[in-house]
């Protein structure tokens, strides 16, 4: 960071630092945690902040310690809060100022020491007063930067720690090191050319694993992160425009979202040099869209769970031959990066001929350390095949490769192919089908009821303000048997979003949940 001294670092709501604020910053941290450390505590350190100088200097003040950074998100309700950062066992918090309004919902359920760093308060009295199990250290004792001494550390140290949902409800942490990090970023700098120069977007909050692109992809090269305020984000048009950037970085949605209002009209963002999307499928319409938008840019759809460490495989988005190469209306996920493999196995992990859809499996310098204290999930997820000898991820994922050496293409989760009056049915089929019969981009289809033997049938969601149901069922009709075709179509307004910017599928199962409780009343 010293090689760029006085270049900008960060842009967070208008304030700029340094390559040499922000490491002066974190040195601080970093020194005031080493001295304040907790004996036998984990290599972890919590970093309770949100779109502030005080977020990215956290991050890189544990880091600097020596320790891996687990992020925390006031947006989040503090119960959640509470419960990662007792899962995580974390000691020592470096906590931003809007954050501290929620420490009296988290700190009175904690019976254990926690050292709070307040880089954004100057004394503490009233805080330890009132929580005096707890230490605060405001900035009138933090450590000078020169204090700061490097940490001796491994590659194979936890870099950060990552709690994804969990299909029981119970967050799962994701441990990904240094050198998984290492291997992605580096990989990622070359392949898209990061120069000082560039203006890089930060969409996402640091609970989403695609924020630690942004920042390291960036710092790596000298470029300036740019991260929006949270209203900021509600226009995302003139976020690019006005922060100037070159390089994008957002889930589909936040396309989908732009196409819809008008925000995607061509050649509304000249100065785009790089356009990436990741997180779930993206539409093919969209990906037409986005490129007469920014026609100075290349695009690509990246794919990758959190255990793969944030991408792993890509797709470059080429206008005169990529149409030909969707399927169901998605562009495909290409191909895998460099040193990572794949594997697409049927129901017994044994590997499909090509041309036949399968779970991808995936291993290679990106594959993390597994799930924090949970052995067993590990051992679940993170499995040798028959006939192998190397450790693969089970993705949950289905995917295909096409014959006469055609890039990967996604067909949806394995648990969102479901049995409905016993025929089995890709659900990606259907919103394929009522995105290209309705010219809707945002269609999400489920089974429901849920039953033992797989759903009752299919209802779907389309994200529009009106639309001829009638017309649209009769095309379904004519494309689509008759167990494909949704019962009923129900029209959103707004689809919900989950924190990290995808669609939120559970809530949608609460709305039919409480259609269905309604109904019987």
């Amino acid at each position: 960071m010293q090689a760029f001294g006085n270049r900008p670092a960060v842009e967070v709501s208008g304030e700029v630092l340094t390559y040499a604020g922000l490491f002066e910053k974190a040195a601080s941290l970093a020194a005031t945690l080493i001295q304040h450390q907790v004996a036998g505590e984990p290599p972890l350190t919590a970093v309770f902040a949100y779109r502030s100088v005080t977020a990215f200097a956290g991050v890189l003040a544990a880091l600097l310690r020596g320790h891996g950074y687990v992020p925390l998100n006031r947006t989040f309700p503090p119960q959640r809060t509470l419960a990662l950062l007792q899962r995580s066992e974390c000691r020592a918090m470096i906590v931003d100022a809007e954050s501290q309004k929620q420490l009296d919902d988290i700190l009175e359920r904690i019976d254990h020491e926690i050292v709070l760093i307040l880089p954004e308060r100057e004394e503490a009295r009233e805080l330890a007063a009132r929580w005096p199990q707890h230490h605060f250290v405001s900035t009138g004792e933090f450590a000078s930067p020169d204090q700061w001494r490097p940490v001796e550390g491994s590659l194979d140290s936890i870099a950060y720690l990552l709690f994804t949902s969990g299909s029981t409800g119970t967050p799962k942490g994701v441990m990904v090191s240094q050198h998984n990090v290492l291997h992605y970023t580096d990989w990622t700098v070359n392949r898209y050319h990061i120069i000082e120069q560039d203006r890089v977007s930060q969409n996402f909050d640091m609970t989403f694993d695609l924020s630690v692109h942004d920042m390291f992809a960036a710092w790596e090269r000298g470029a300036c992160v740019c991260c929006p305020s949270q209203r900021a984000l509600i226009k995302p048009g003139r976020f690019i425009v006005e922060s100037k950037l070159s390089t994008w970085f957002s889930v589909p949605s936040t396309a989908v979202f732009m196409k819809r209002l008008g925000m995607l009209k061509p050649d509304m963002y000249p100065n785009l040099r790089l356009s990436l999307f990741c997180g779930e499928a993206l539409p093919m319409d969209v990906a037409k869209a986005w490129s007469k938008a920014a026609p100075n840019s290349v695009i690509e759809n990246i794919y990758g769970p959190t255990e793969l460490t944030i991408g792993c495989t890509a797709y470059r988005w080429d206008g005169d031959h990529s149409a030909h190469e969707c399927e169901c209306g998605l562009v495909p996920i290409g191909e895998p990066f460099a040193h990572m493999e794949a594997l697409i196995v049927n129901e017994d992990l044994e590997e499909v001929p090509i041309g036949t859809p399968g779970e991808l499996l995936m291993t290679g310098p990106q594959l993390t350390l597994g799930y924090w204290r949970e052995p067993d999930k590990t051992a679940r997820s993170f499995i040798v095949p028959p006939g192998s000898a190397k450790t693969y991820y089970r993705t949950g994922d289905r995917v295909r490769r096409p014959l006469n050496g055609k890039p990967l293409v996604y067909l949806g989760r394995v648990d969102n192919q479901i049995k409905v009056l016993g025929h089995r049915v890709e659900l990606g089929e259907v919103e394929a089908a009522l995105r290209e019969e309705s010219g809707i981009d945002s269609a999400i289809a489920v089974g429901w009821p849920i039953l033992d033997s797989g759903a009752g049938g299919i209802e779907a969601f389309l994200q529009t303000e009106g639309t001829d149901l009638a017309s649209l069922r009769d095309r379904l009709n004519k494309r689509l048997p008759s167990y494909m075709v949704p019962r009923r179509i129900h029209l959103l307004t707004t689809i919900p979003l989950n924190s990290n910017g995808k669609y939120d599928r559970r809530a949608l199962f609460a709305i039919l949940e409480q259609n269905s409780n309604d109904a019987s009343k």
